[in-house]
């Protein structure tokens, strides 16, 4: 709040360029109603101070037996008139938590303008894109075909955005997964699984508000969340700690399965290994000191790419505009992969630099000499399976559509280099 108060027009600045007049609106109102809180916390410790003053005095008569009748008629109406300061106070600094909690990370300068994903600014590109010499079957009903995966029954028991997979499908996944994880750990990554469930105090150091109401997946009558995505777990992990600066930077490297409510559109491509509720995913976290965050955006987003060279899948890498921008992020990367069949690029992971953001929220800071500062936290995916595989799907299917494995992935497949194994 701080920050807010001392920086009122910088941080209008950076809601302008994240276009949301809305927020602008929130944020005065914060403003104003912190001028207040302020205002009435310092009523309320005069009248504090009052009420002390006022009991010594009453002592101070009772041992010179004075009459002490008024200045007791005077104290008991103290305690009254600070308990309704007190009521209003509160009011006030709980809707002021909900606004701070709505106001959006400062961007970095890096961060192009723009409104929406098509203002997004492409960065990088690897790999030809290849036009198919054959029509390419889509990946559900190939899947279903060569008895890889089961969509209507996934749907008959838990609806639309669930799947079985099945046979070698299966084992393309954890091979996907086993490749990503011994990667990461071969550079330094220490490998963890979070818990699933989540409480929300400690969530809503994570995400923003609105996602509790269209991403997230709540347990009923519990204070527990099941997750989005391994970051939040792992950013929470340290909650209201001190680190030590000799231990930074922590990298991990975390596989879960995680839980979304939203889904996409209808179309036939939407339908399958994509836009689906619950998926696994192998997510890389660092938490830092703030003058290495962006040094360590870049590794992240170099460890993604270097993974998807070697499955040899084209990509291209984007730097997310202002607009298209969560309000966690200070600058976020996307990696997009392509789709043979469609002709197109597709997200398959996102690469943030969150910078204190989240560890304030989280209350997360690092002792540096005698001060303590905020760490920095930073997120990409490694690998997202669904999405990845429907890709692998497309990219190594064959005239006779069978499925080549990506050669960095046989050693996981037990020798299987062909989808089906046999004829």
């Amino acid at each position: 709040m701080r920050f807010i108060r001392e920086h009122a027009k910088e941080v209008e600045e950076n809601l302008k360029r994240r276009n949301d007049p809305e927020l602008i609106e929130m944020l005065h109102e914060l403003l104003e109603l912190d001028k207040r809180w302020r205002a009435l916390d310092k009523e309320i410790n005069q009248l504090r101070k009052e009420r002390n003053k006022m009991a010594e005095y009453i002592e101070k008569l009772k041992m010179q037996n004075k009459p002490i009748e008024e200045q007791i008629k005077k104290a008991r109406a103290l305690p009254k008139k600070i308990a309704e300061l007190e009521k209003e106070a509160k009011a006030l600094k709980d809707r002021i938590r909900i606004l701070q909690l709505n106001i959006p990370n400062m961007l970095h300068e890096s961060v192009p303008y723009g409104r929406d994903e098509n203002d997004n600014v492409e960065v990088e590109r690897w790999g030809k894109p290849k036009k198919p010499e054959f029509e390419l079957l889509h990946h559900g009903k190939l899947a279903q075909q060569l008895e890889l995966a089961d969509f209507a029954r996934a749907v008959k028991i838990s609806g639309a955005g669930f799947y079985f997979l099945k046979n070698e499908l299966v084992l393309l996944e954890f091979a996907l997964i086993r490749f990503a994880l011994d990667e990461l750990a071969k550079k330094g990554y220490t490998l963890l699984t979070p818990p699933l469930l989540m409480r929300r105090r400690p969530y809503e150091g994570c995400v923003s508000l609105e996602d509790f109401e269209n991403v997230m997946y709540k347990v009923e009558n519990e204070d527990l969340y099941l997750i989005a995505t391994a970051e939040h777990p792992i950013a929470a992990m340290y909650m209201n700690e001190i680190l030590e600066e000799k231990d930074l930077p922590i990298k991990y490297c975390a596989l879960s399965q995680c839980f979304r409510r939203e889904i996409g559109k209808h179309s036939v491509d939407e339908r399958g290994l994509f836009r689906v509720h619950q998926f696994n995913k192998v997510e890389q976290f660092i938490f830092c000191k703030p003058e290495d965050s962006w040094q360590y955006h870049e590794e992240l987003i170099n460890n993604t790419k270097e993974l998807f060279k070697k499955l040899e899948i084209p990509f291209r890498v984007v730097n997310v505009c202002t607009g298209d921008l969560g309000k966690i992020a200070a600058k976020k990367y996307d990696l997009e992969i392509w789709s043979p069949r469609e002709q197109k690029y597709i997200e398959a992971a996102s690469c943030s630099n969150c910078t204190s953001y989240q560890a304030v929220r989280l209350n997360i800071k690092f002792r540096r000499g005698q001060e303590k500062e905020y760490v920095h936290t930073l997120n990409s995916t490694a690998i997202a399976t669904p999405r990845t595989m429907r890709v692998i799907l497309e990219t190594y299917q064959r005239k006779d559509l069978r499925i080549e494995v990506p050669k960095v992935l046989r050693p996981y497949m037990n020798g299987i280099s062909c989808i089906p194994s046999k004829e």
